[in-house]
């Protein structure tokens, strides 16, 4: 009874129930175009499926990549690809954030007696974008079967920490391009270098591309922390438990984010819009 009753229990299942509502609101509105729905949503499935054939023919030329087999690329990207449609879908709020700004709709959020994060989060939800996570469940099934893995329960617990760690850092990185909105209102583009762009090159280990791309992966934007020193391990490559974990430490990269945006909260002034 004493837990139900803490304040920061009931604002936590407050928070999300009014996240449910939002997400309810916005399905209910996105099932009054059914066949809009399902148009986009085969769109954005063969829209993906184009980069899933890039991997296919460049192995149908070579047959390793660095030393990385075909299917071992095939698991690398099926876990980056859902990763990043995760936070693509949870986190689309804060993708279109920067017109919120320059629109001066943030104002009107500021206003409402509810977390300013929680509102941007629920303003989108693109799930047209479960195309990608389902033809990327459908790769990593492949990769699994056809790979020469030695599953443990901990390879397969890191396949999940990668996975979580993944959609933590994106989501970090979308809400650093929110962040970045209040003092840029334009030519932000350059933060889809680290989304998209990390997505698009994540589908190979990250080492093939060198070292100086490694230590900005490793220590400037920790994608690798999620994708190369994890996937190491589960291919049999390390054996140190401490690269299983690696994606948690990964995660700690959103506390950065936020301070970021709380910084940039404090520091907002109307667009005039």
């Amino acid at each position: 009874m004493q837990t139900q009753n803490n304040p920061q229990t009931r604002k936590r299942t407050g928070a999300l129930r009014l996240y449910g509502h939002y997400l309810s609101i916005i399905l209910r509105g996105k099932m009054q175009y059914k066949k809009s729905f399902f148009m986009l949503f085969a769109a954005s499935f063969l829209a993906s499926f184009t980069v899933f054939l890039s991997v296919y023919f460049m192995f149908q030329r070579f047959s390793h990549v660095k030393g990385y087999t075909y299917s071992e690329v095939l698991l690398c990207y099926s876990i980056v690809l859902t990763a990043f449609s995760l936070a693509e879908i949870w986190a689309r709020g804060l993708e279109d954030f920067p017109g919120m700004v320059r629109r001066g709709e943030f104002d009107r959020i500021m206003l409402r007696p509810r977390s300013l994060l929680l509102q941007i989060l629920g303003s989108q939800l693109d799930i047209e974008r479960f195309s990608k996570i389902l033809q990327a469940l459908i790769m990593l099934i492949y990769a699994v079967n056809t790979s020469d893995v030695r599953w443990t329960p901990l390879r397969a617990a890191t396949v999940l920490f990668m996975l979580v760690g993944g959609c933590a850092l994106f989501s970090g990185i979308f809400l650093i391009q929110a962040a970045l909105s209040f003092f840029l209102l334009n030519g932000l583009e350059f933060t889809n270098i680290f989304t998209y762009g990390l997505n698009e090159h994540g589908k190979y280990p990250v080492d093939i591309y060198g070292r100086g791309v490694m230590r900005i992966l490793t220590f400037v934007i920790p994608f690798a922390l999620v994708q190369y020193y994890p996937l190491l391990y589960v291919l049999g490559r390390r054996e140190e438990i401490r690269y299983a974990l690696l994606p948690f430490a990964a995660a700690l990269f959103l506390i950065p984010c936020y301070l970021l945006w709380r910084f940039g909260v404090r520091h907002y002034k109307s667009s005039g819009s």
